[in-house]
This record gives structure tokens, sequence and C-alpha cells, in this order.
């Protein structure tokens, strides 16, 4: 029997890139406890997403189909979440906006601890323990749930994403749980959601961000070598706060955490908020003309001098370089 459960993030139809993180981390619990996971896909229309699922090693890939699903709510979610974690000892999720909203309530239901943000998994004394970031990132803690259950989020910079492990799962159709009557005083409106032909930020490879010292020069300075990098933009929240950039480009502890392979922090100082959405990165560049600026501690490399020059002259070289 396996003892941890997955809750994947499905998006019209496809996996999100957190669950892969989440799966990671839940392949660590289940190795420390001696058994294996199972992944549960929630939503309307998910035969892909479930096949896709199905590729990564589960004991069992459970699925809950339904109309009343098409569009998230976690009132109408929770119930069937609630319902299948009680067979389990852990239930992982996404530290995303979709597992933040859901996974509090399906631990409120069973009455079970629940550990936000995750960055790894402790196994001691025959116990799961689970070590979170504080103040920012500036230190961390390990708590020790005693519940029955354990219901934990996965932050997704933390975990290397799990890849396909081969085979394929069994799909097990489950049914879905009634929700309870206040769900019936909450109704979908509808998402409002930013189009790009850009890269989603929190799944992006290579992320260019820039700051407060960008000014109102996003779109003309940051841009072309977004474009040419075939990256996503991000930006301080300064610049968010200023106008300067949109409010679903923040990184950092109040916006996304991104952990791309390349991010490039252009006019950014390295406020600690900042770099706690982004020093999970694999290679950070820095440009700022001031030499003093905290990014330079976190940054693999570092480049002193007027952003207004430097990034034009960048994007001219790795212009040239691909012909």
């Amino acid at each position: 029997m396996a003892d941890v459960l997955v809750v994947a993030e499905v998006f019209e139809g496809k996996v999100r890139k957190a669950t892969c993180a989440a799966i990671a981390c839940a392949r660590q619990a289940a190795a420390a406890l001696g058994s294996g996971y199972c992944v549960l896909a929630l939503g309307s229309g998910l035969d892909e997403a479930a096949k896709e699922l199905a590729g990564y090693g589960a004991a069992k890939v459970l699925v809950a189909d339904d109309p009343s699903l098409d569009q998230y709510l976690a009132e109408k979610y929770a119930p069937t979440v609630a319902a299948l974690a009680k067979d389990f000892a852990a239930v992982f999720g996404t530290a995303t906006a979709f597992g933040k909203d859901l996974l509090p309530r399906v631990a409120g239901r069973l009455g079970a601890g629940y550990a936000a943000d995750i960055t790894r998994v402790v196994f001691e004394g025959g116990k799961l323990l689970y070590e979170r970031p504080m103040f920012a990132g500036n230190a961390y803690g390990v708590c020790e749930l005693v519940s029955a259950v354990h219901v934990v989020s996965v932050r997704q910079s933390a975990f290397e994403a799990a890849a396909p492990a081969g085979g394929a799962s069994p799909i097990e159709k489950v049914a879905v749980v009634a929700p309870g009557a206040a769900a019936g005083r909450i109704a979908w409106d509808r998402f409002a959601q930013v189009k790009s032909a850009r890269p989603e930020l929190a799944e992006a490879k290579v992320v260019v961000s820039g700051g407060r010292g960008v000014k109102d020069k996003f779109s003309d300075l940051l841009g072309p070598l977004a474009d040419l990098l075939g990256a996503a933009i991000g930006a301080t929240r300064a610049a968010c706060d200023a106008g300067n950039a949109g409010p679903e480009l923040q990184v950092g502890q109040t916006g996304k955490i991104v952990a791309p392979e390349l991010y490039f922090a252009v006019g950014i100082s390295g406020a600690i908020q900042h770099v706690a959405g982004m020093k999970g990165s694999k290679v950070i560049v820095a440009i700022n003309k001031d030499p003093e600026a905290p990014i330079f501690q976190v940054a693999d490399y570092g480049l002193v001098a007027d952003l207004f020059k430097a990034v034009p002259e960048l994007v001219e070289r790795v212009r040239a370089v691909k012909g």
C-alpha cells in the first residue's frame, strides 16, 4: 500500500511543472517510509493528463474526472481530496496558488497538521520531518506533524523536477465527493489570465528580471533580450508597485518563486524579499551600477555597469553569436 499521495495540479488539461517537484519530494518520502506513492488528478477532461502522470512510476494514478470540477474551486475539490487522503500517511501538493488555496482546506477537513512551502524532507527516528524557510529564507526550521495524516505543500524551486520513470502506472477512476451546502454559495466567475507569447514565469528555463532601476523601459530594454533567449520576464515588487511591470511578473517572497537554469537580475539591488524568490536559480547574472549592491553576493556572474548601455550591448553580442 502506498503511504504518500500527490495532488497533481492540472490546468486546461495539462500537468503543471510544479507537480513534478511535488512528485520528486513524494518519491523521497515514500522511499524513507519503505512504500510507494499515488498521484491524484482532479478536473474535467483528464485523459491526456492521466496518461502523462502514469509515466512517473506511481503505484496508481487516481482520477476524479467530472464536469462539476471543470473549473477549480477549493470548496469543490477539497472534499474529494480529503476523503481519499484518509488512507495515506502524507499528502503532498504544490506550493503554488493552487496548492496554497486547496491544501489548508484539506488539512482542516482532516484535522491534520499542515507544513507549508517545504524545501526538504527529513526522515529521523522513524518519522517524516519537514524543513521550511523562515524570515524570507534567512533561516530554516524543521517541523514535526503529529497528526495521523500529514498535509504538505512543496516549494518547486527546492526540488529537481521528477523525470518520467518509464512504464505505465494503472489508472483508476475515483468518485467525486459532493461538496457541502456552503459550496453552493460559491460560484465560478472568470479567470482573468494574462496571455503572453513568452514562457510562463514559474516554469521558464530562463528568466530576465528587472528592478526599480529599469524604470519604465521593461518592454524596450528587457524584451529584446528575453525574446533572444526564449525567456520569461520577471520583476521586483518595487517595479510592480511603481506600475512599470504587471503584478503577474513579480518574483519574490510575496510573488512567484522561480528556479530557472539562468536568471538575469537587471537593475535589482537584491533585497532579501526578492532573493527569497529566485536564489534557487542554477546560474544568476547580475547587472547593476552599484558595486555594493547585495545582489552580487548571490550572483554567479556580476557586471558593474550602466544597465541602459550594458543590456543593449549584450543583446547585440547574443544576436551575433546566434547568427
